[in-house]
């Protein structure tokens, strides 16, 4: 039961990787950017909790789903990889928005 949050962040993580190579959506158009922008978002997130734990905001509660494993003070070592799913995923569905308002506007260009 420990390792069932990490996992789910796991299959997560594939499963957006999937999609977003599938439909070549964010990573496969420009690698070093993508991975750029990832990971500048990653550190902010990161620097958030941080800056968090100091203030006292953010302590870790017992649940049975996770390792129990700290990185550091009220750091689980699921939530660097947490924050960067999350900032992969915003990336992800920013390039999706955008290819779906590319082919609505090539749909009315054309209906034009």
């Amino acid at each position: 039961m420990h390792l069932i949050y990490l996992g789910a962040l796991l299959v997560a993580f594939a499963g957006m990787a999937t999609i977003d190579v599938r439909h070549r959506l964010f990573l496969t158009r420009d690698p070093k950017r993508a991975i750029v922008t990832v990971l500048v978002g990653f550190v902010v997130l990161l620097i958030v909790d941080v800056v968090a734990i100091l203030c006292g905001l953010f302590i870790i509660g017992a649940s049975p789903f996770m390792t129990g494993i700290t990185i550091a003070p009220h750091m689980p070592i699921e939530e660097p990889l947490f924050l960067l799913f999350l900032s992969y995923l915003t990336m992800v569905l920013v390039a999706l928005v955008e290819r779906v308002q590319d082919v609505l506007q090539d749909r009315s260009r054309a209906r034009a």
